[in-house]
């Protein structure tokens, strides 16, 4: 993990592949079980694509919730490996998602995990480039969760690892990018309208509400408009 930590983000992947499904880092089930069952309401679909697909958990939910070919794409040789390994009926493409090489292909896109290893500047050519993956009324999903509350461990903790992952980074080179605090829901709202879509959330309900009984986790929802909108 050290090596890891000291490394290019792609690097880094790269090394952590074998063993990443064994980390906290994997998205867990109960997100991907509750991801799937929101989006259910709105398929079925065609074809799939799982953006920075990493080791392919992401094709639980696709494989659910598509009736055509599922497709994963990241930059790492050794998450698609693993990802080719475990799904080998999936379809499965290196690429730089800040250049998607898709045009108008699939009806259902979905990312989990991934957006905390994009810059915030680098979030509208993403974004740009799901959009025209997706054909017309195609709909690009991903789970946030609720921001901890200020006063809970989990809140220090995460701005913790992000202070020291800042700190990192300005000192090492390459940077590795991975932060827990740059994708607020209204500024990936705001990326996701400017790339052209119309966008919603929806509660998951399946992963329960806060204390203050606000959900802890919502479905993002942004759908291309279609050739009747």
């Amino acid at each position: 993990m050290a090596v890891q930590a000291l490394s290019s983000v792609e690097r880094g992947y790269d090394l952590l592949a074998p063993k990443f499904d064994y980390t906290p880092f994997r998205t867990p089930d109960q997100v991907l079980e509750a991801s799937a069952e929101a989006l259910r309401a709105y398929g079925p679909f065609g074809e799939g694509l799982d953006v920075c697909c990493g080791t392919g958990a992401g094709m639980r939910v696709l494989g659910a919730l598509c009736e055509g070919r599922v497709t994963g794409v990241d930059f790492s040789a050794g998450m698609l490996a693993q990802a080719r390994q475990a799904h080998p009926e999936a379809g499965w493409v290196r690429a730089d998602v800040r250049a998607l090489p898709f045009d108008g292909a699939f009806d259902l896109a979905v990312t989990f995990g991934a957006l905390g290893h994009l810059l915030p500047g680098e979030r509208p050519a993403v974004f740009a480039g799901v959009y025209r993956a997706l054909r017309p009324g195609g709909v690009f999903a991903f789970p946030v969760g609720a921001p901890p509350p200020v006063a809970s461990r989990l809140y220090w903790a995460l701005l913790g690892f992000d202070l020291v992952m800042r700190v990192r980074n300005a000192v090492w080179r390459p940077p590795f990018v991975m932060y827990y605090r740059t994708c607020p829901l209204q500024a990936l709202r705001r990326d996701l309208a400017a790339a052209g879509f119309r966008v919603t959330t929806v509660p998951l309900d399946a992963l329960g509400t806060r204390e203050d009984g606000g959900p802890r986790g919502r479905l993002v929802l942004a759908r291309k408009p279609g050739s009747q909108d």
